[in-house]
């Protein structure tokens, strides 16, 4: 069996890295992917995927990357529970874990790119 992902959208926000007393450093990020089909309205839906980035990765891509940018990211799709204190409902997450990430453009780059074809 394998567990591999590939996916390619744009960050929804801002990335803020998270360092930990023990000198790890971790990254969530949210990336809009979009289907590659239109619904019965003719429109591209949209996806919003959980990715956990840890250490080197993590720093490179708060350094280099805001909302809007174009990466690519390789990693595997990982599972987990907690208990709602709450409720005391079981609660699930399904994130990527990633192990690689492309720059691939920023969103300021794809609209100048627009604009000059206009």
């Amino acid at each position: 069996m394998h567990n591999l992902v590939y996916l390619i959208g744009r960050l929804c926000e801002d990335p803020d890295i998270k360092q930990y007393e023990d000198g790890k450093s971790m990254l969530t990020i949210n990336l809009a992917v979009q289907r590659s089909y239109k619904n019965e309205n003719g429109i591209y839906e949209t996806d919003f995927i959980r990715c956990i980035l840890w250490n080197g990765i993590a720093a490179h891509t708060s350094e280099y990357c805001k909302k809007g940018d174009l990466v690519g990211v390789k990693g595997r799709i990982q599972t987990r529970s907690y208990e709602d204190k709450e409720t005391n409902d079981k609660k699930y997450i399904t994130e990527v874990i990633v192990d690689k990430v492309s720059f691939l453009a920023s969103k300021k780059d794809t609209e100048e790119k627009f604009e000059d074809s206009e």
